[in-house]
Parts: structure tokens; C-alpha cells; sequence
């Protein structure tokens, strides 16, 4: 595997820890970021800068961190994420703000200025978007829709940008995390919701964060070298059944 030198946005927790650790174990130099101060389990050979990347020049100064910490950036995983559980109809302007703010311009901040310096050297974008993006969670109108430009904004990055730089998207379904939690807490009946919802994986079982992991070390490696501008659904199968719930049958 190539020796990155990574970028992952959001990288406290849930899967964006996850993507650290692997990364980490695979030989990588890799700086990370939230908005808060560093965690403490935080292994001590990760940089950590705090950043809001929907701010322009937090972007910026994470790229120069990471830049003077390890060397040119080679591997951007953008992977900070919020949700707003609301409809249309019942988001405000506050609302708007936050979730585009984050999942949208932060990701076009992260991949601009990545861009800058992958021009030039060659470089690998990962973009964490989600099946939410394709198919609509109710009650989640404004994270499907930032999903949804985040796979645009993949493919345009592949188009516009290679063969310098290669850039893919991954569509989590449902893994495990504080997020999806949430997410189930919008039904009337979770425990039902979490049932149902675990019958229509094929696999048996939901997503862990290590799974998403597991796919940004494979794009993240020589052996994906050949793809570029895809939008790659991990959700053990879950999208690729019909409405009809395989429980019932």
C-alpha cells in the first residue's frame, strides 16, 4: 500500500475514528480534526488540529498542519458529517445553515484547497457521502440533499482533476453510530424501526464503523488505482431489496 500522508475530517469518532485507526495501522501519517479539543484517546502519533472545515480558513490551515507536520498531503478523507432530523417544510434557516454548511461546504473547503497542492503532486480524495443520498430517510430532507452533492461534487472532481488526483465517494447505509441512532429515534416505535430495519439487510447485521474503514484503506491503495468519479454503496445489501420485508416471508 502506498505511504500516505492523510487528511480525515471529523476523526473523533463513530467512523471517522474508525478510518484514523486503519489508516494508522496501515503505515499512513494522518492529522485529524473536530471542533472541539482533542480527545484524549486519541493515539498520541495522530496530529490533531481543531477546525471547523466549513470555515474557508480552517480548511486551509488544516492542510497547512498537516503539510508542515508530515509533508505534502496525499490522502483527503472528508468525512465530517452532521444531520438535522426535520422535513422541509418544518427546517428553518438555522437548519439550512448547519447541515450545508458542514456536509457541503466543508467538503467543497476540504477538496479546494487539497486541490491546490494534489494538482501538482497527485493525490487521492475520498468522500464520505451515504445512502441517504440515492434513497430519501424521511424526516432527513436537508442531509439527503447534502448527500446527494456530495456524490455530485465527487464526480466532478474525478472528471476535472485527473489523472493527477483520483477522487471516489463511499454511501454508508445503516452503521452503527451515534448519528444512526438518532436517526431510529424519529419512529414512533424505535425497538420496531431497529427490528424491521435488520431484516432487510441481507447480511444479517448492521454496519460497524470498521467497514467503512475497511473500503477507504482499499481506495486509499494502489489497488483501486483504476477508479475514479464512483460512488460505492456499502450497506450489506440493504438498497438492493425490494420494499417487501424478507422477515415476513
Amino acid at each position: 500500500m502506498t505511504k500516505h500522508t492523510a487528511i480525515v475530517t471529523g476523526g473523533s469518532r463513530g467512523i471517522g475514528r474508525a478510518i484514523v485507526d486503519r489508516l494508522l495501522a496501515d503505515g499512513a501519517n494522518v492529522t485529524t480534526c473536530g471542533r472541539g479539543s482533542r480527545p484524549e484517546d486519541l493515539p498520541e502519533a495522530v496530529h490533531w488540529v481543531q477546525a471547523d472545515v466549513s470555515q474557508t480558513k480552517d480548511a486551509a490551515a488544516l492542510i497547512k498542519a498537516a503539510n508542515t507536520a508530515f509533508g505534502r498531503v496525499t490522502l483527503l478523507v472528508n468525512n465530517a458529517g452532521v444531520q438535522v432530523e426535520k422535513t422541509v417544510a418544518d427546517s428553518d434557516d438555522d437548519d439550512w445553515d448547519l447541515v450545508m454548511n458542514v456536509n457541503c461546504k466543508g467538503v467543497f473547503n476540504m477538496c479546494r484547497v487539497a486541490l491546490l497542492d494534489m494538482g501538482e503532486h497527485g493525490g487521492n480524495i475520498i468522500n464520505i457521502g451515504s445512502i441517504s443520498g440515492m434513497v430519501s430517510d424521511p424526516s432527513m430532507a436537508l442531509y439527503n440533499a447534502s448527500k446527494a452533492f456530495v456524490h455530485g461534487l465527487t464526480r466532478s472532481i474525478a472528471v476535472d482533476h485527473g489523472p493527477k488526483v483520483r477522487c471516489n465517494a463511499i454511501r454508508p447505509g445503516w452503521i452503527m453510530t451515534d448519528m444512526a441512532e438518532d436517526g431510529f429515534a424519529l419512529a414512533n416505535d424505535p425497538e420496531a424501526a431497529i427490528k424491521d430495519a435488520l431484516a432487510r439487510h441481507p447480511v444479517g447485521r448492521f454496519g460497524r464503523p470498521e467497514d467503512i474503514a475497511n473500503m477507504v484503506a482499499w481506495l486509499a491503495s494502489d489497488q483501486s488505482s483504476y477508479m475514479t468519479g464512483e460512488c460505492l454503496t456499502v450497506d450489506g445489501g440493504m438498497t438492493a431489496a425490494s420494499p417487501l420485508n424478507p422477515g415476513l416471508f
